[in-house]
């Protein structure tokens, strides 16, 4: 089982990108699972959301504690959160910042596989806003193997319409094509 633990803050697209994880996952016939956990609902709040991917039925509840991979939407968050809390062994952080990965495992002491994108300059380039969840979603795909482009198509055109869905695939594309991994 693949899971996934999302941080972002209100209005990032953290429980989006949960959710159409889940749904790509659906389509190519997976057992998938997506929720969100967050306090007061307001624009800038920190929010986590959750995926679960697995080949069988899925039977866990709960939120996830031991993560194959966690996406920093934010890396403000980064102050408030150890992102690597739970990460199960050869798991991967993936921190949205136009730092390189071996600058982040400095900065935080992470021990850990950590990718990093500039999803927040993609995201202002393609949309004018820095609305990160299909930008960080490409760079997932690169550092994970889970779905394809194919896979994350429809669901991202469907939610997004043909405009904006375009957009969100652009951005989804040139995250796959900068993200940067350290070991």
């Amino acid at each position: 089982m693949l899971e996934i633990i999302i941080h972002g803050r209100g209005g990032q697209g953290a429980v989006t990108t949960a959710e159409l994880i889940a749904i790509a996952s659906i389509n190519k016939g997976k057992c998938a699972q997506a929720f969100p956990s967050f306090g007061p609902e307001r624009r800038g709040a920190p929010v986590v959301a959750f995926s679960r991917i697995d080949d069988n039925k899925i039977h866990l509840r709960s939120k996830v504690y031991e993560p194959n991979v966690v996406l920093v939407l934010d890396p403000s968050l980064l102050s408030i959160i150890d992102p690597a809390k739970g990460l199960k062994e050869g798991g991967t952080v993936l921190i949205n910042t136009g730092k390189s990965p071996d600058e982040i495992k400095k900065m935080y002491n992470l021990k850990t596989k950590v990718a990093t994108v500039d999803a927040n300059h993609i995201a202002m380039s393609e949309f004018g806003r820095p609305i990160v969840n299909t930008t960080m979603l490409g760079a997932l795909l690169k550092i994970t193997g889970i779905l394809s482009f194919d896979d994350i198509k429809d669901p991202v055109m469907a939610r997004f319409g043909s405009k904006l869905g375009a957009k969100n695939m652009n951005a989804l594309q040139r995250a796959f094509d900068d993200v940067k991994v350290a070991g």
